[in-house]
């Protein structure tokens, strides 16, 4: 950085040199570019001095399958306090900063809540100096660009990188080889097990360090370190000569596929491979680092690495590191099997993410065996050594060794090694934790008692407030001072202005601002508008049948009922906003989104009801898009099933931005709700053990649809001609889901049997929303209380109970 030259300057001398181009003639991806390239000089400083730092502290490696960052450059601007320097050089290059913000794309690192609660780790330890690895892959497509036609999800390429990413170091000095496939050899020598892997298929795997800057002033940045797969062996010419083209290329081809696609469909038994072979390519690349990098600063007694680093498994997807740490230690540094397990144990933990049974990840046993043979032996090993202790303490007792094996039935199940392995296991919210310790890891519990724990999620406030709502925070500094931004509980100060008429005034015109700004943006992006003046009401997350977008739907139905047979009195006016992916597999949950196109569709056809109710769905949701969604919101759909929802993080940011949530008691609703009072938070539905009892005694959805006239007449909308273009049949399997059970038992998330309940507390809803001043006074409290679920008091309780670190 010259100090010699202004900002303007380096800015439009970072365009003639990279574009030849004036400041007159650079579009606006160039004037991107170039201001990047000048924010990278300051970035620099606090990405060697983390480095430099890190060296003498235990180090975290957070470990993930996804981070989903969002864009950088505001960030950076942000955190660094150069946001209004640059405004102010881009002003006078006649650029208006907004707009070249946006030209930045969302990395596509990420797919949902999983992802985006690791970026919001990452800010958070950059924000509390501490010196934290985040270890993921470097993915050259994301999940799939989302676009809808005709009410259908299509899905696009996802080319995130084609571009490039300006933020990114490579480490081509820490390249590692990881290996697949080929066949292991045991061997006694002089009474010591050798072990020999032959026939294998190597790849290169190289980092990319992705600096991290952090709010609260911090000195340091965060390091996130993705991992591309490059050809292990040179460009075979010789075979490439002889015309054997795909021959010589098979090197490069099968480096290149391993990193190309976040989260590859995996309902066929290639997309099983890769996803196996991503997995264990991240895990084994992590592990080989943090020895390297260990023996690299002048240590040579391994058995202090637990006092080294720590492991942090993220969700069952890097699972692998553990076994690939013992093949390293045992097979790389001569270790003893119990030596390097008690190593390991010390080392990792895990959180847990989810209880579904499809998300407590298994591999088949066949395939472990042929991609990673030497990791599948040692896993065989580790769970050997397992059930027959369990065995010697329960004799007789096949049932326990059924649950808690790690490999059963030809399945190798990861969630089971973990809770096995790691020496902390945490859930993500007080009722998910209970639901963990009393059911999915019963056993475990039962045999390792103190190893269970829960800590609530948390979010980042400095980018999901401060940055994706200037003007609410603007007016919180205002009131009671810019404290709240290091110390984010100090928002509770906020909670005596709830009665205070002028502040509800100014919070309710920043939420109109906040809608003008939504409404603009559709307009430019999808070509629809909606009445600013209207209730806001969002459903945003990914679609699943457990989250219950189907539940919103059926109840717009029923709106749609009651505004076409003349109940509408008192109605007030709302705008419904979906936004989801629905994995590209997932047939039922691609059918809802068409259904909430179709009702959009049937919505709009009808003056009287397109005046009281519209319905957007709101395409390929990012978070980009959500930083304009979230702020406009005013109330917060929370709809899984209870019991189902470890924890949610959507809740928070809404909550954080004033929205009122209607939600069960299911995840992190729970503590929100305790926290705001039920006043302020709408509840409905069956609680998560009466969910278990109704399923325990058996639910019988026909009963409970044909017994509700009202429920049953929205139901019936589904099949009886209105959507579609008269279409009787293209909805009839979600209604044969609901009451038949088509495939398997009828309504398995219980959207009918929570109908009423819901539909009741949304009459509740609409009569608050009348009442302008209650909302507001509402809308203060939420925003007020939100402080606790800042994603930095998650992480000081991860750093107090489990990982132990000391601050750069």
């Amino acid at each position: 950085m010259d100090k010699f030259f202004s900002l303007k300057d380096r800015i439009e001398m970072a365009l003639k040199s990279e574009y030849a181009v004036s400041p007159g003639k650079a579009t606006k991806q160039q004037v991107f570019d170039a201001t990047a390239h000048t924010i990278r000089d300051h970035l620099m400083p606090y990405y060697m001095k983390s480095v430099d730092d890190h060296h003498g502290k235990k180090n975290l490696f957070y470990m993930c399958m996804e981070f989903l960052l969002g864009r950088t450059l505001n960030n950076a601007l942000m955190n660094m306090g150069l946001f209004d320097e640059y405004k102010e050089a881009l002003d006078e290059m006649g650029f208006d900063i907004d707009d070249i913000i946006c030209e930045e794309p969302d990395p596509g690192l990420g797919n949902g809540g999983l992802g985006r609660l690791a970026a919001c780790f990452l800010d958070s330890v950059a924000s509390l100096d501490l010196p934290v690895v985040g270890c993921g892959i470097r993915y050259q497509n994301g999940l799939f660009k989302q676009v809808i036609e005709d009410g259908y999800q299509k899905e696009a390429p996802d080319t995130w990188l084609s571009r490039g990413f300006p933020w990114e170091i490579k480490r081509e000095d820490r390249k590692v080889e990881v290996r697949f496939g080929g066949f292991v050899y045991e061997e006694w020598i002089d009474g010591k097990l050798s072990v020999m892997h032959t026939g294998y298929d190597s790849v290169t795997a190289i980092p990319y360090d992705v600096p991290i800057i952090g709010g609260n002033n911090s000195s340091t940045a965060g390091i996130l370190k993705l991992w591309s797969a490059e050809p292990y062996e040179n460009f075979d010419l010789a075979t490439f000569n002889k015309g054997e083209y795909r021959k010589s290329l098979k090197n490069e081809n099968n480096a290149s596929i391993l990193c190309r696609v976040l989260y590859p469909a995996d309902n066929h038994t290639n997309g099983q491979e890769l996803r196996l072979k991503q997995q264990y390519f991240l895990c084994s690349a992590s592990m080989q680092y943090l020895v390297n990098r260990f023996l690299s600063l002048g240590n040579d007694d391994l058995y202090k690495l637990p006092a080294y680093a720590a492991v942090h498994i993220n969700d069952t997807h890097p699972t692998l590191a553990i076994p690939e740490l013992m093949r390293i230690l045992m097979d790389e540094h001569d270790f003893a099997w119990n030596e390097a397990w008690s190593i390991c144990k010390k080392m990792f933990s895990y959180t847990n993410h989810t209880i579904l049974g499809e998300a407590l990840e298994t591999w088949p046993k066949k395939l472990m065996q042929e991609i990673i043979p030497r990791i599948f032996k040692i896993i065989s090993e580790i769970n050997e050594r397992f059930c027959t202790d369990v065995w010697n303490k329960n004799p007789g007792d096949w049932s326990v060794i059924n649950r808690i094996s790690i490999i059963h039935e030809d399945k190798v199940r990861m969630a089971n090694l973990c809770a096995l392995a790691c020496h902390t296991v945490n859930g993500v919210s007080q009722l998910h934790s209970k639901i963990l310790k009393d059911d999915v890891f019963s056993d475990f519990n039962k045999l390792y008692p103190n190893k269970f724990t829960g800590i609530t999620n948390g979010i980042t406030h400095r980018r999901w407030l401060q940055y994706a709502n200037p003007a609410l925070s603007e007016l919180i500094t205002e009131a009671i001072g810019d404290s709240w931004i290091s110390d984010p509980e100090r928002l509770e100060d906020l909670k005596p202005f709830a009665d205070d008429s002028s502040f509800r005034e100014k919070f309710i015109a920043v939420k109109r601002t906040n809608k003008e700004k939504l409404n603009k943006y559709l307009q430019n992006k999808q070509g629809v508008s909606f009445d600013i003046d209207s209730m806001v009401d969002v459903q945003a997350k990914r679609l699943h049948e457990y989250k219950r977008q189907l539940l919103n739907a059926l109840h717009i139905l029923h709106l749609y009922n009651r505004i076409v047979t003349g109940d509408y009195k008192n109605m007030v006016p709302r705008t419904f906003i979906f936004a989801a992916k629905a994995a590209p597999g997932y047939d039922m949950a691609k059918l809802i989104i068409k259904l909430i196109n179709e009702i959009s569709v049937l919505v709009n056809a009808n003056p009287l009801a397109r005046d009281l109710i519209k319905v957007i769905f709101l395409e390929n949701y990012s978070v980009s898009s959500a930083e304009i969604l979230i702020p406009a919101t005013d109330l917060s759909e929370q709809l899984s099933t209870a019991g189902f929802e470890a924890s949610g993080t959507g809740n928070m940011k809404f909550m954080m931005n004033g929205a009122l949530t209607i939600g069960t008691m299911d995840g992190a609703n729970i503590e929100i709700s305790n926290r705001v009072g039920t006043d302020d938070f709408f509840v409905f539905g069956l609680k998560a053990d009466e969910v278990k009892e109704r399923k325990t005694q058996g639910y019988a959805s026909y009963n409970i649809c044909t017994q509700n006239p009202i429920l049953m007449a929205a139901v019936n909308r589904l099949t009886d001609g209105s959507l579609a273009n008269g279409n009787l049949s293209l909805f009839s399997e979600i209604k044969s889901n609901l009451i038949l059970g088509s495939h398997g038992a009828a309504d398995s998330y219980m959207v009918l049997c929570d109908f009423n309940s819901y539909r009741l507390t949304q009459l509740k809803v609409n009569e608050a929303y009348a009442d302008s001043h209650r909302w507001g006074k509402s809308a203060i409290i939420n925003t007020a209380m939100s402080g606790f679920f800042s994603s930095d008091r998650t992480i000081r309780e991860y750093n107090e109970r489990i990982w132990n670190l000391d601050r750069l």
